[in-house]
This record gives structure tokens, sequence and C-alpha cells, in this order.
């Protein structure tokens, strides 16, 4: 039922939540049709009762699940990323979006790939409900905004070039629900990350990746094992995208930022590695053009 709202023909791109006006119970029809895995009971109770050296056992526990099921979803991890990079192939964007724990996570790992893979800032943006303040605290109720995502992304010029990800635990929530309707309306390519199965973020998204992580050690804390997978799975994301748009050239970040001495010495030794330079030569070479890439080009050419 959410896909068939999420995609209709005369729907307007109008936000998901618009619907209800048309169907009574909307919101109840469509949330008791998924399974809520992420807010079941967690295994274990009484947690005030046990050791530390219990509660981080267990916690561990837990967390050794987390890539069993992010390899369950590897199918829709792979569709997305070839969506993704063939898209920013022809000059696209990649956008993330989220709120709270979720958008956190889209904007670290935005703002890691710059300095990753010497990448345009604005190339891969990561936007959090509430705006750049709830990153550090949060804003009450942004969330349930169906309208302030698309609001959000049209401050970037966000068009049908580029991608645009929704990143939600639970799968419902209104702020990503909205931005990709509004995205699918205007003909981008959408893909979303959630932690449980038949959810409306996952109706509505193109390309879907469901990450069904089960409950929380602590009851539906989904900054635990479910903000987990979905860093995993940026992480996935964002270095295939990046390996097949040439930022990688053998194993190495060839062009990644030289913004501290520790990147500066990783470098050096890139270099030396790839053209039989000393260190001396080597540093100079690429304090010279700014990049292990160039500084070996131009070594070879």
């Amino acid at each position: 039922m959410a896909k068939f709202f999420s995609n209709c023909e005369n729907c307007d791109g109008k936000p998901w939540s618009d619907f209800s006006t048309f169907l009574p119970n909307f919101e109840e029809i469509i949330f008791s049709s998924m399974d809520r895995t992420t807010e079941r009971d967690s295994r274990f109770n009484d947690l005030e009762k046990m050791t530390v050296s219990e509660i981080l056992r267990h916690i561990n526990e837990e967390d050794q699940t987390v890539p069993l099921a992010v390899e369950k979803a590897l199918p829709q991890i792979e569709a997305l990323a070839k969506a993704t990079a063939g898209k920013m192939k022809e000059g696209g964007r990649l956008f993330y979006i989220g709120a709270g724990t979720s958008g956190r996570l889209g904007v670290v790992d935005a703002s890691e790939c710059p300095p990753t893979f010497g990448v345009p800032f604005d190339m891969v943006v990561g936007i959090i409900a509430g705006g750049d303040g709830a990153i550090r605290k949060a804003v009450e109720f942004a969330e349930d905004d169906d309208r302030q995502a698309w609001e959000d992304l049209l401050a970037y010029d966000i068009n049908e070039k580029d991608v645009l990800v929704g990143i939600a635990a639970s799968g419902t929530t209104p702020y990503v629900i909205g931005g990709l309707n509004a995205a699918n309306h205007h003909n981008l390519i959408t893909g979303c990350i959630v932690c449980n199965s038949g959810s409306p973020v996952a109706a509505t998204a193109k390309y879907p990746v469901e990450v069904i992580t089960g409950p929380e050690f602590l009851t539906g804390s989904t900054r635990m094992k479910a903000g987990t997978a979905q860093k995993l799975v940026l992480n996935m994301l964002s270095t295939c995208v990046m390996i097949q748009l040439g930022k990688v050239k053998g194993n190495k970040m060839v062009d990644m930022q030289l913004s501290n001495h520790k990147l500066v010495d990783r470098g050096t030794k890139m270099v030396m590695a790839e053209t039989g330079l000393n260190e001396e030569n080597a540093a100079t070479l690429l304090n010279k053009y700014g990049s292990v890439r160039k500084a070996v080009e131009a070594y070879k050419s």
C-alpha cells in the first residue's frame, strides 16, 4: 500500500502523510503491516543488576550479529551502489537525509569523503532533520515534519542528476519519507538504509537496503546495533562508489587531502613506493604537487 501511494501517477509529489485525508487511519494501516523488530524487548532483562563485565559481554554478543545481518543485504547494497556510481559518473551528487542517530551517521560519512577521497565538499552531502545544530543537540519533533527534507534539499539545488538516500532505523521517519517521495516525484534515484522489514521508507525508496538487526540490548535504543549496521552500509556504499569513480589506486587513497602531518607522512610513503624515490625527494615532490596521484603522475610523465 505504501508503495502504491509513493509511486502513484496523480500524487503530485505529496508527502506520504497527505494521503491520510483520503484513507482513514492511514498511518495505523501502514505501520501495522510491518515487523518493527527494532522495538521488540531486549533478550536481556534486569540490566541494572548486571556487573560491568556482564553488560559489556552481552553488548558484544549482540554486536557480533550485525555483520551477518549486513551480509544478507549485500544484493540490495550492490544495486544501490551501482545506481549511485552511475549517476555520479555523470556528474551527479549523493545526498543523505535522516534524523537523530541516522542523520548524524549520514553527516559523518559525507564529511569524511573530501579528506579521504579528495572530492569537493558538496559532492556528498549529509542533511539532518533540525539542521546542523541537531548534530550535537536533539531538535524536538524535527523528524516529524514530512515536508522539511525537500525544503532542506532545495537549498542545494538538488535535481534529477543526483541520488538521495534516506537513513532511518525504524523505517517510519516522516522527514525521510517525505523527502524520498518528493525526490521520486522529481525523477531522482532514491535509496534507503533501514533496520525493519516492510517499512514505509523502504517502500518509498527505489533502491531499499533493509538490514534487519533485531531487538537492541537496551530496548529500542537504535543507536546501538541498528546504528552500527547503518554505519557499516554507509562505509560500503561511499567507499565502493569512490572506487568506481577512480578515487583509489591499488588499495591507496591517492587523492586524500594532506591536512595533517600523519597524512603527509602516509602520502610520502605512497610516493616512495610508487617511484622508488627516497623520503626527502618524495616529500619534496608531494609538497610541490599537493596529492599522491599528481606527484606520481608528474614523476612518471
